[in-house]
């Protein structure tokens, strides 16, 4: 069952919903920055300059949790996002490499 934030759990994960969530190129630019980022690295939303309203921003990053990808803290003044690596890996095996190799992203070794 999903957490209270939204998060599913690791069963929960649907690859049609991952899938839906890559589609997007600004959602799929968000996981392929957090993908070279060192380990658990997390980054503010606005750190990722998303050319597109505050709200629509919103709406991605709620594509993103929802579909398991990342994790998003809410610190009240900012929020955080963090990608679910492990859980990822763990769910759909070599995606997060196939996604660094088409982007022309080399992934960092953990």
């Amino acid at each position: 069952m999903a957490d209270e934030l939204g998060h599913p759990s690791l069963e929960e994960m649907d690859l049609g919903k991952v899938l839906t969530a890559l589609s997007d190129p600004l959602r799929r630019r968000v996981v392929t920055e957090l993908i070279v980022e060192p380990g658990d690295a997390e980054r503010t939303c606005a750190s990722f300059n998303l050319p597109v309203s505050k709200s629509t921003c919103t709406h991605h990053f709620r594509v993103l949790r929802e579909s398991g990808l990342v994790t998003d803290m809410d610190y009240g003044n900012r929020r955080g996002v963090r990608l679910r690596r492990l859980e990822v890996e763990q769910r759909f095996p070599g995606l997060l490499e196939l996604l660094a190799q088409n982007t022309g992203t080399a992934r960092p070794q953990a």
